[in-house]
């Protein structure tokens, strides 16, 4: 699960030609662009991002988002129980604590992200745990059938690569899943959910959670001043970082419509679309996630969906 940057949603416009240096607003970005560029975000961010959220996070839990929300009181996958010896893919892993927690539960579990600095730390965090016995780094890779299977009951297999180029055997999972992971941060998102489409099973499931989308028509403030709507929701310009030409971070938005439009066009029904309440007690901010505009507006959406038979 991953946070976007805290911006100011007042500069809906490209840098001028006699602006140098660093940019930070709203503008076009492709899908290399994009891939390149948060890539190194993470990479370098990788550390920093697990100190500050590791303790809400856990080591090996699947939380859906700021709110709270886990897999353990939704069952959003499926029956617990029903996961034990089925193969299991999260996209956008992170630290991995989604992939520990389905590997936790008997599935056979793959763990894609972008970032090595991400995996990275999710090693780090699974040694730490006691848990790592190098199943996380064998035959992931590959192309065959295998490469959906590896890793095993308790540890699952680490493997770096694009989401919409995912070096994996078409029909070989029976479920998937996305935390706040690589969803927003491709330029291509149909083309992800095409990806998706193509290594899940016919009849398998496909669950992903990223920011509501209502949430880019505001400040990403958690105060008072991240309840006025200051830009468009129907305007998908992505947010960018960058450095002079050198994209450094991007994150892209659709609105609900869209994003039922890119899961139907690769096949899928969707199931459900959940939008968790912040629950009472609950006072941690996380970015301009809070109780204060937590309980006003929705800040995540679930997105629950079957891959047709």
């Amino acid at each position: 699960m991953t946070d976007p940057v805290e911006t100011s949603a007042d500069v809906p416009r490209a840098p001028s030609a006699d602006e140098l240096g660093r940019f930070a607003g709203y503008r076009a970005v492709d899908q290399a662009g994009s891939i390149a560029g948060n890539r190194a975000w993470w990479d370098a961010d990788a550390e920093r991002y697990h100190a500050e959220h590791g303790a809400f996070l856990g080591g090996a839990d699947l939380v859906w988002g700021p709110e709270g929300l886990r897999e353990s009181d939704t069952a959003l996958l499926g029956d617990p129980a029903a996961l034990r010896g089925q193969t299991v893919l999260e996209v956008g892993c992170g630290g991995g604590q989604g992939a520990r927690w389905a590997a936790a539960a008997g599935a056979r579990v793959v763990a894609v992200d972008l970032s090595a600095g991400m995996l990275a730390q999710a090693r780090l965090i699974e040694a730490s745990a006691g848990t790592s016995g190098g199943a996380g780094t064998s035959g992931a890779a590959g192309t065959s059938g295998g490469a959906g299977t590896s890793g095993g009951a308790g540890n699952p297999a680490y493997v770096q690569a694009d989401a919409c180029a995912l070096p994996l055997a078409d029909e070989s999972f029976d479920v998937a899943f996305s935390a706040y992971g690589a969803v927003p941060f491709v330029a291509d998102s149909a083309l992800l959910m095409r990806e998706v489409a193509r290594v899940l099973r016919p009849g398998g499931r496909w669950v992903f959670a990223v920011s509501h989308p209502i949430r880019w028509a505001f400040p990403d403030a958690p105060g008072p001043e991240g309840l006025t709507v200051a830009r468009s929701y129907f305007d998908r310009t992505p947010y960018v970082e960058s450095e002079g030409d050198a994209i450094s971070y991007a994150e892209h938005h659709r609105t609900l419509g869209d994003r039922i439009r890119e899961l139907t066009a690769a096949g899928f029904v969707l199931r459900d679309l959940v939008e968790p309440a912040w629950p009472d007690g609950h006072d941690t901010t996380w970015g301009g996630w809070s109780p204060l505009r937590g309980r006003l507006i929705p800040g995540t959406a679930i997105f629950v969906a079957d891959r047709a038979p």
